[in-house]
């Protein structure tokens, strides 16, 4: 049988799924998976495969022994560096060629109909790199908060380190995000708790004084615990350092 070489499309879809699911669930009976190498024509064993060797690349990665990690292509290298260079525009980009492959009931964001007009466009692009940034972090951290454990998605927020504001070429970086649960999502978005260089959980004193009330308790039983990193995409260490030194409350 002739084989077919991977397309660039087809790998930057490929790497779009890689972000999307845990990194424990890549194998071929996955139904993500399945769905996905189905409609590109694929199999599952072809696609899972294909993930693994994105995971080759992945520096929390490659210390592990992973299946199909020691061969890959130059494309997979180019598509992971292009991601890499820009996650604003490939995750958009991945997102709609995920949207023409798959039914659009199988999406969880919506996808289709992509507005006209610049305006309208922005705000689409921004709303669908949303979702994609939620869906890499969660399935990063295994769909669990990095300082309670908490698996609940609902109680679950991708937390930017970088505020979105402020970093707009790391908006859709799953390294600039955290899986915490709402209140630690909210005491770390106004810098009543950080993550140190040793990757443990710090409060501010405001915090550390109130310990007899009842949500200040929740937090404070986590003080100097060390969080819970991702399999992969690391949260950057510059990133945290940022978050210290200018939106955290000593």
């Amino acid at each position: 049988m002739l084989r077919k070489n991977w397309t660039r499309d087809e790998l930057i879809v490929a790497f779009n799924l890689y972000c999307r699911i845990p990194f424990g669930r890549i194998h071929n009976r996955n139904p993500e998976i399945v769905a996905l190498a189905k409609a590109l024509g694929r199999t599952p064993s072809a696609l899972s495969w294909k993930l693994a060797n994105f995971a080759r690349l992945d520096p929390a990665l490659k210390k592990r022994a992973v299946a199909g990690a020691t061969h890959g292509g130059k494309l997979e290298q180019d598509v992971w560096e292009e991601f890499h260079g820009n996650w604003e525009a490939l995750a958009y980009s991945s997102e709609k060629l995920r949207a023409k492959l798959l039914p659009a009931s199988s999406q969880p964001i919506e996808t289709q109909n992509f507005p006209d007009g610049k305006e309208r466009e922005i705000t689409a692009k921004a709303r669908i790199n949303q979702g994609f940034f939620r869906a890499a972090v969660l399935a990063a951290y295994d769909g669990k908060c990095c300082v309670t454990g908490l698996a609940i998605p609902e109680l679950l927020n991708a937390s930017h380190i970088l505020p979105w504001k402020e970093s707009a070429a790391n908006r859709t970086n799953p390294q600039n995000g955290l899986c915490l649960n709402a209140l630690h999502d909210r005491a770390f978005d106004r810098g009543l708790m950080t993550i140190s260089d040793a990757y443990t959980v710090q409060l501010s004193k405001s915090i550390l004084k109130s310990k007899s009330l009842g949500r200040q308790a929740l937090l404070c039983k986590y003080a100097g615990v060390k969080i819970h990193l991702p399999s992969r995409f690391h949260p950057q260490a510059d990133f945290l350092a940022y978050h210290r030194n200018h939106i955290f409350q000593p």
